[in-house]
């Protein structure tokens, strides 16, 4: 067996349709894994990644793992051609070798992510946060926020037809932080639904503008029905903001901290 490896990246997805490779449209996934096997001269690599993304969306902290099929990799090498090669919107901060069972999708316990929005036209951001023209309450918001930090059904919050075999989370953290020009939404949780935290934001923001109460939006949860949230928030805002594994502190591997033991 081949030495798998896991690369930590970033990307800007203004530019790509999402990370999961799809016919007829650039991805971040098939973007890396034509690069990678042109520079190890491989017919192909296939990656597997921490999660995936809709299109617009962002990921500032991103783990892939994959298993080309090359003795001794030179991953210094490997990385100064990927910064060479790869476009500009998408940065690779680390590689290294991890044990075989070692998975970047099943392994991670906990992600975050944040949305962000801003109340002033700002053409240099407006990739990256949305633009709300209108007041939010963000007390109210930030009130009935707390209503999500559970172990719970969340498939009022799901893409239908999502493919999840289950839409049970653990939701351990939910704010807004709001300094009077930039408001961002902060989640954290063991896992997410697709398209959940923008179906989240957008009923929230429902609370924000009155146009739902909080007892509503506890009743919306407890539905566990699609059809009684709110709109899904833009994609431009959304951004994955971090992964946690138990066995990389800081961005460092750590052997000793292995969920699973080499057979």
């Amino acid at each position: 067996m081949y030495q798998r490896y896991f690369m930590r990246i970033a990307y800007d997805g203004s530019v790509f349709h999402g990370w999961q490779r799809q016919p007829n449209a650039e991805t971040v996934q098939e973007v890396i894994e034509k690069w990678l096997a042109k520079i190890l001269h491989l017919p192909r690599v296939i990656t597997t990644g921490c999660g995936r993304t809709d299109t617009g969306v962002h990921a500032k902290d991103f783990y892939l793992h994959f298993n080309p099929e090359v003795e001794n990799l030179d991953i210094q090498d490997l990385l100064y051609k990927l910064g060479h090669v790869l476009p500009k919107e998408i940065a690779v901060y680390d590689l290294f070798p991890v044990h075989d069972m070692a998975h970047a999708r099943y392994d991670a316990t906990e992600r975050s992510y944040e949305y962000h929005m801003h109340y002033k036209r700002n053409p240099f951001i407006k990739s990256f946060s949305t633009y709300c023209a209108y007041p939010l309450d963000v007390a109210k918001m930030n009130d009935a926020a707390q209503l999500l930090i559970k172990k719970g059904d969340f498939g009022a919050f799901s893409r239908m037809g999502g493919g999840q075999k289950t839409n049970i989370c653990d939701v351990r953290s939910a704010y807004w932080e709001d300094n009077g020009e930039r408001l961002v939404f902060h989640i954290t949780a063991d896992r997410f639904l697709r398209n959940m935290v923008r179906a989240v934001v957008g009923t929230l923001m429902d609370v924000g503008t009155g146009k739902i109460s909080k007892e509503e939006f506890r009743q919306i949860i407890l539905s566990e029905d699609r059809n009684k949230a709110g709109d899904s928030a833009r994609p431009e805002g959304l951004h994955l903001a971090k992964i946690i594994y138990p066995y990389i502190n800081d961005g460092v591997y750590d052997t000793s901290l292995l969920k699973k033991e080499e057979a």
